[in-house]
């Protein structure tokens, strides 16, 4: 028999493809079949549904905890993002005074300064912000060789490189929590049943943003 995927004759895309999450949340949904099987289970004898009874129990206990881990590792994320934010308003209090910042960049900061309150709507969109007018500093910081020496600066700009690996660490953490979340929610019969019940949803990882990949593709060296 000839391989279902053969690379040697199978259609080739010579342009490559770009992979997306798909920003969607799927319900746990369980049919008759599964009210048959609880229902199977109290009869003829009551052991087997005491027992799975239980077991619901115990998972529905250990779905309540994995929500609280996804909470606390969003909360990590967010707890960097407003360290970067305390940097970036520090950096553009040194960097403006020596020259004159785009005015995009200003009004970033501007933004930034009124507050953040990251949520799992708009979380993505803030670390994509705090990216590109970091980015925009950084070109700057670089085209004068008088502001690369000012300590200060060079501190804060390394705490940011630093504090961009840790989102980067905590990203990855919060991502592994959610897929966890998703597949669980889905293992039938005891958790699926449970999410189910529950009305539970598939969460939506952690995603970086189109200006990020754009500038992923971009030429470094």
């Amino acid at each position: 028999m000839a391989n279902e995927l053969d690379e040697l004759t199978g259609p080739v895309n010579e342009q490559g493809r770009d992979i997306n999450v798909i920003e969607k949340q799927l319900p746990v949904k369980v049919g008759t079949g599964s009210l048959v099987f609880e229902i199977f289970l109290w009869f003829p004898l009551i052991i087997p549904g005491l027992i799975f009874l239980f077991m619901k129990i115990s998972a529905r206990n250990y779905l309540r905890a994995l929500q609280q881990r996804i909470q606390h590792n969003a909360s990590q994320i967010d707890n960097y993002l407003e360290q970067r934010v305390v940097i970036l308003q520090n950096v553009v209090g040194i960097v403006e005074k020596s020259i004159d910042l785009d005015k995009d960049v200003m009004k970033s900061v501007a933004q930034f300064r009124s507050g953040i309150n990251p949520n799992d709507t708009n979380r993505n969109d803030i670390a994509g912000e705090l990216d590109a007018t970091m980015n925009s500093i950084r070109l700057s910081f670089e085209a004068y060789p008088d502001l690369k020496a000012h300590r200060a600066l060079a501190d804060a700009m390394q705490q940011n490189s630093y504090l961009q690996r840790e989102i980067t660490a905590a990203r990855e953490v919060y991502n592994d929590t959610v897929l966890r979340w998703n597949q669980d929610i889905f293992a039938w019969p005891t958790k699926m049943i449970v999410a189910a019940r529950a009305g539970y949803t598939t969460r939506i990882p952690f995603t970086t943003s189109r200006e990020i990949k754009d500038r992923a593709r971009e030429t470094f060296f």
